[in-house]
């Protein structure tokens, strides 16, 4: 049975209240809690190091699994290593996300390094939330580390989240990308008082056709810190785009630095970045409907998050 913390720590990170039904994998404060695997998906526990690996069979469609990790106990740091392996011709998504609670003195930290291996001509939608909350002088720290080889054709969409609570992440996502294969990341990210976020993106544009399309938001508020870093290297005849738009407020900072990469003559390259206050117009419309101005800001920033 899940205490009332980790019920909460999951439906933050998956949207659901309970232990998922179908291919799942649950890790709670550092120790594999349970685990079942379907008739085309594969879950096995890896025997050199903590974590799995998830064989999803070729064919594949319309199915799911989830892979939440929730840490309750104050002081635990853990490293996990996932492998997914995405068969052929698949259509399937895959649901992950790590809540930590921490009421305790001690800094508590997860860190996840998942490896993706998208078959030829296979879709998979990802989708990956970050929460964090308790009321402990301890930290909540997350570094997860992302890794993508995409075979021809094949089309991965990357939704990552991280709205509150985690005071400490450094984010790094690289990604190799085939013949006509695509990838699209949408990333959001909010920071308040003094926490300190940091995204890399290293994309390889190597196969012909290849495409990826790197998108970030994200709202920078109190003292807070952001780094955005992103390259995308186009080495064949591609198309590629990084994007970063932030808010910043109050006494926080934002650096942007995208880079492009062109070392083949048909190479398509745009990057693109934006840091701006919310804009006094926008707070007056809304204050006109009865809006307080901070009910208004937060209206802003959640359809920007969107």
């Amino acid at each position: 049975m899940l205490s009332k913390i980790e019920q909460n720590l999951l439906k933050e990170t998956t949207g659901i209240h309970e232990v998922p039904q179908g291919a799942y994998s649950l890790r709670i404060n550092g120790k594999l809690e349970g685990k079942n695997s379907s008739e085309n998906i594969e879950i096995v526990s890896k025997e050199d190091k903590p974590g799995i690996d998830i064989y999803i069979k070729p064919g594949t469609k319309n199915e799911s699994v989830h892979l939440p990790v929730l840490l309750s106990s104050t002081g635990l740091k853990e490293l996990v290593y996932n492998d997914f392996h995405i068969g052929e011709d698949c259509d399937v998504t895959i649901v992950a996300g790590c809540g930590i609670h921490n009421s305790g003195e001690k800094d508590s930290e997860h860190s996840g390094v998942h490896s993706f291996y998208v078959g030829k001509n296979a879709k998979l939608k990802y989708i990956e939330k970050h929460y964090g909350d308790g009321n402990g002088q301890g930290k909540r720290l997350m570094n997860p580390v992302t890794h993508i080889e995409l075979d021809s054709n094949a089309y991965m969409e990357m939704e990552t989240a991280q709205i509150k609570g985690v005071d400490n992440t450094v984010r790094t996502t690289t990604a190799i990308i085939e013949d006509g294969a695509t990838l699209v990341v949408g990333e959001k990210i909010m920071t308040h008082n003094d926490q300190y976020a940091e995204t890399r993106f290293e994309v390889d544009l190597k196969g012909e056709n290849s495409g990826a399309h790197v998108v970030s938001r994200s709202v920078a508020r109190d003292s807070s810190k952001q780094l955005f870093l992103s390259k995308i290297c186009g080495n064949n005849a591609c198309s590629g785009h990084t994007e970063c738009d932030a808010i910043i407020m109050d006494n926080a900072s934002v650096s942007a630095i995208p880079e492009i990469l062109a070392n083949h003559i048909d190479a398509q390259l745009i990057h693109e970045a934006a840091i701006g206050k919310i804009a006094g117009e926008q707070l007056i419309k809304l204050m006109t409907l009865g809006l307080t101005e901070k009910e208004a800001e937060e209206e802003i920033i959640n359809g920007f998050l969107k």
